[in-house]
């Protein structure tokens, strides 16, 4: 009785099985959405017919496409790129405007000159006509030295140069004596000889009391120390009484700091060395709000060696020296106009290599990519150069094709402004 109702069971279950089997389907992938489907009772049935069908499909093309088997690789992918619809893209056409184009600085104002009035002799200082903050000119008086005996001296080479022309006038009346003895034979003419050697050296003493004079004379005159440039008076100045010995370097009398004109000092970014020219116009504002205008009169031609910028120099006019030194100051050159596309930021991207730039559509439908440069950024967009003066930017679609490909170009509904701004200030730093 047990082993008939395990018969029965395991029959009941072949059973079942077999309807399963009959009313299943086999899913065969790669075939896309139901075409690989098939009744499971196929495969016991019909097992070769699978086979080869599946040995078909994997050889024959998909899509109900029909390829020459003569034909080999490469002419197939190009087959296949003839048979490639042309994408379509939205252009956008600028305009190429003359954008004035400005480089901003950071720096400091500097003097002009520093320079150190120095006594040019020893003594002792017996005045000193300034004071520190003075506003002094050329020429004006700052210090004077004790001359000592500098004075006599003078009166001394004069009395030498009065006694040198009274011996020249003396050889000279014997010597014209001595010619009149001579025409009338009353001297020999041999005896002139010795008087012209006199009258000569007597000359002689004129030009050397005349040279005594001078060193004299500038020797006094180097116990006023004047002013040689024009500019303010600072610190270190000399006291009275105090003792200068040029030869121990103990000689300053004043220090005087030009002012006017004014120089700003800053560095230019090596990204922007090719604007920057001497002689350019330049506007320069300080932290305390004014505005000097000025010219480039330097440019360095070697770059910094931790920054990688190159020093610059802005000479402006200062008048009244209203402008101290060494104020934080921003200068902004006028480095000229160049033509140049106000851009969207979302059409600037990078070819393989990296370089930045946009891709457009030139006369025959091709995609070209252009290499540009960010001169300004702009609320509105980027204002590059390096663009044809019109050109056809790819707005929409431009991650989809590439250099060489032709495009049918669509101009975009909405108009981007093209025209760059009224003045470029602020120009991009690096």
């Amino acid at each position: 009785m047990r082993a008939l109702y395990s018969y029965g069971a395991a029959l009941i279950i072949v059973i079942i099985f077999g309807v399963w089997l009959g009313t299943g389907t086999f899913v065969q992938g790669g075939q896309g959405p139901g075409k690989g489907e098939r009744p499971v009772i196929s495969l016991i049935n019909h097992n070769n017919d699978v086979a080869s069908t599946d040995d078909k499909a994997a050889h024959e093309p998909t899509g109900g496409e029909t390829v020459d088997p003569s034909l080999t690789i490469a002419q197939r992918e190009a087959a296949a790129q003839t048979t490639t619809p042309v994408r379509a893209v939205e252009v956008t056409t600028f305009v190429a405007q003359a954008m004035p184009i400005n480089v901003p600085l950071r720096g400091q104002t500097k003097a002009k000159a520093t320079l150190t009035s120095m006594a040019e002799t020893s003594g002792t200082i017996a005045t000193v006509n300034v004071v520190k903050g003075q506003v002094v000119k050329t020429g004006d008086l700052l210090c004077t030295l004790d001359p000592e005996t500098r004075q006599a001296a003078v009166t001394q080479a004069q009395a030498g140069l009065a006694q040198a022309n009274a011996n020249v006038a003396q050889a000279q009346a014997d010597y014209d004596t001595n010619q009149s003895l001579i025409k009338t034979g009353a001297a020999t003419p041999n005896s002139s000889r010795a008087l012209g050697v006199a009258l000569a050296s007597a000359k002689a003493s004129v030009a050397s009391a005349q040279a005594a004079i001078d060193n004299a004379t500038t020797e006094l005159g180097r116990t006023k120390i004047v002013a040689k440039i024009d500019g303010v008076v600072q610190d270190p100045i000399a006291t009275v009484g105090a003792a200068m010995a040029p030869a121990a370097g103990i000689a300053t009398c004043a220090t005087i700091v030009q002012l006017d004109p004014i120089v700003f000092a800053g560095a230019v970014p090596e990204s922007r060395i090719n604007y920057a020219k001497t002689g350019l116009s330049a506007s320069v504002t300080t932290v305390t709000g004014e505005t000097l205008q000025g010219k480039v009169t330097f440019v360095s031609s070697v770059a910094d060696a931790v920054t990688r910028t190159f020093p610059a120099e802005i000479e402006m006019a200062n008048p009244g020296n209203k402008v101290p030194a060494g104020l934080t100051a921003t200068a902004t050159i006028n480095v000229g106009t160049a033509p140049a596309q106000l851009l969207p930021q979302s059409v600037l991207t990078l070819d393989d290599s990296g370089t930045m730039g946009v891709r457009a559509v030139d006369a025959s439908n091709k995609v070209v990519f252009y290499p540009v440069t960010i001169v300004q950024d702009a609320r509105e967009g980027m204002y590059v150069t390096g663009l044809p003066l019109k050109v056809d930017v790819i707005t929409t679609g431009q991650e989809f094709v590439k250099p060489g490909d032709t495009v049918k170009a669509v101009q975009a509904t909405s108009k981007v402004d093209s025209k760059p701004a009224a003045a470029a200030t602020g120009a991009q730093q690096s």
